[in-house]
């Protein structure tokens, strides 16, 4: 498992190889994993990103109050599907699921597209497919992630891994861009047809990979097997470490941040702006502009910082941001502002905390990053959002000002910054202790 790449692989590098070494820090031999690893993201990210503003639409229509419910209902699938997944990694091999999942989406958001009459959005199919994707989101991603983690060491994921990331953010660039471009022709029923397509469209990749994986003659055997186990260990795995608390913490203070500006983002963008169609190509629109920031720090930055200056400063940089944005907001909440931060946040977070918290597992064994990540990413991040989905719906309703909120969401990054800088360097002391054990 990661063992390094045959001679034969990394003599005579194409000029495709050399270009890539040019752009990131490939070496000829990982010319073909990272391709694949880049395009598996972008086309599954491009599904997700297509729909995603049809999901903000239903938000607008639903209100923040029954959004936030909703966000309860979140949580309780997700509470229900990490079992779940639990259950299928450690029964079925990962040369059947992987790509089982990228079909399932694509099947289910062409059965919704078939059910939407025209262009209003009836709201009961609208709370499912909010509910749907929202659930499916973090665990794709998480399940990305993981898999990667079992094909990269540590040492290529620092290197690799802003590069990989770079592909995501072109693929959520991609989507919302075709969607801003096409929504007046094809209309929110024609972007779930178009999200399905991209989702069947990345089981190609997740194959090529797959197929890479399986050819490590050194581990094909023990690599393909399922990982068994208790379905339910990445709950007790997170309790019995401190350092698995710590992400979670991260994941939950994310996420707690996030929260105050989409509730914001729902209340002004209702108010600015009357049709469907408007509201899904403003959140098309600001969807492909943080990605086009994103993906210029993936490619030329990640990386280099991530090796240079460690993950902990990776996971510093947008809390420290936040910081600010939340200050200012607190003394001006227009929506031209409000959308400069939020695209600041979504940008950096993509280009640095994201890869960051991703290269927080590397250190760990493959059971810890299949089944405790998924609890982490998927059921930590849905209930935090659930939480503070009510707090900051209960905090408005009982006449607390938007400045307060703002504040006390600078106070939130606050200590968001600070769990990243010892998640920094609590990651050094696992990958010691990981290396003193082999």
């Amino acid at each position: 498992m990661n063992t390094p790449p045959p001679a034969s692989q990394t003599a005579n590098p194409s000029a495709f190889s050399r270009l890539l070494a040019r752009v990131a820090s490939i070496e000829p031999g990982e010319t073909v994993r990272v391709t694949a690893a880049f395009f598996l993201f972008f086309t599954f990210f491009a599904g997700y990103f297509a729909v995603r503003p049809v999901r903000e639409t239903v938000a607008t229509l639903l209100g923040r109050q029954a959004v936030a419910d909703l966000w309860l209902f979140t949580w309780l699938f997700a509470f229900a599907i990490v079992p779940l997944f639990g259950f299928v990694v450690a029964r079925v091999r990962r040369s059947v699921f992987l790509p089982s999942m990228y079909a399932f989406v694509a099947i289910v958001l062409a059965f919704i597209g078939l059910a939407m009459e025209g262009e209003e959005i009836d709201l009961n199919l609208g709370r499912f497919f909010y509910v749907f994707i929202s659930v499916l989101n973090l665990f794709l991603v998480s399940v990305f992630w993981a898999f990667l983690l079992e094909i990269f060491n540590g040492s290529q994921t620092k290197r690799l891994f802003g590069f990989i990331a770079a592909g995501g953010t072109a693929g959520a660039l991609f989507g919302p861009f075709m969607v801003d471009l096409l929504i007046d022709v094809i209309g929110n029923k024609g972007v779930l047809f178009f999200g399905a397509a991209l989702f069947a469209l990345a089981i190609v990749p997740q194959q090529l990979l797959v197929r890479y994986w399986r050819s490590d003659a050194k581990s094909n055997a023990a690599n393909e097997r399922p990982i068994g186990g208790n379905p339910f260990a990445g709950f007790a795995q997170i309790f019995k470490s401190p350092y698995l608390l710590g992400i979670a913490l991260f994941v939950v203070l994310l996420s707690t941040v996030s929260t105050i500006l989409y509730f914001e983002q729902i209340r002004v963008v209702a108010e600015v702006f009357e049709s469907n169609t408007e509201r899904t190509r403003v959140f098309a629109r600001l969807d492909w502009i943080v990605q086009t920031l994103a993906i210029v720090s993936q490619l030329f930055l990640t990386g280099h910082i991530a090796k240079r200056f460690g993950v902990g400063t990776l996971l510093m940089i947008v809390p420290i941001v936040m910081i600010f944005g939340f200050a200012s907001l607190a003394i001006s909440g227009t929506f031209t502002l409000l959308a400069i931060i939020i695209v600041a946040r979504r940008s950096l977070e993509y280009a640095f905390a994201r890869p960051g918290r991703e290269m927080l597992w590397s250190p760990l064994d493959s059971e810890t990053k299949y089944k405790a990540k998924n609890a982490v990413d998927v059921l930590v991040y849905r209930a935090a959002d659930a939480l503070s989905g009510q707090v900051n719906s209960g905090i408005i309703t009982a006449g607390f000002s938007n400045a307060f909120v703002a504040m006390l969401g600078a106070g939130v990054a606050a200590a968001w910054a600070g769990t990243g800088w010892w998640l920094g360097k609590r990651m050094k002391l696992e990958a010691e202790k990981k290396e003193g054990s082999t």
